[in-house]
């Protein structure tokens, strides 16, 4: 997921100088900031197809290091 965050922020970059080179007004612009939308639509249908965590899922992703977390192999 940082990776599609990454390239949206790549995006918002490379939206903002092409606005500031070609006008806000500008077909370039828009079509700048129409890629920087298709990217965060993309990362937000990533983010619902990913399933919940349950609580202690949670809790151990926060603490990984926690007696109730550890694993051990058999």
């Amino acid at each position: 997921m940082s990776n599609i965050q990454e390239k949206i922020d790549q995006e918002r970059q490379q939206a903002r100088e092409v606005c500031g080179i070609e006008g806000g007004a500008s077909q370039e612009c828009a079509a700048a900031w129409d890629a920087v939308e298709e990217l965060q639509a993309e990362a937000a249908h990533q983010r619902q197809n990913q399933p919940k965590k349950n609580s202690l899922q949670q809790y151990c992703d926060d603490n990984p290091e926690a007696a109730e977390c550890r694993v051990y192999e058999d």
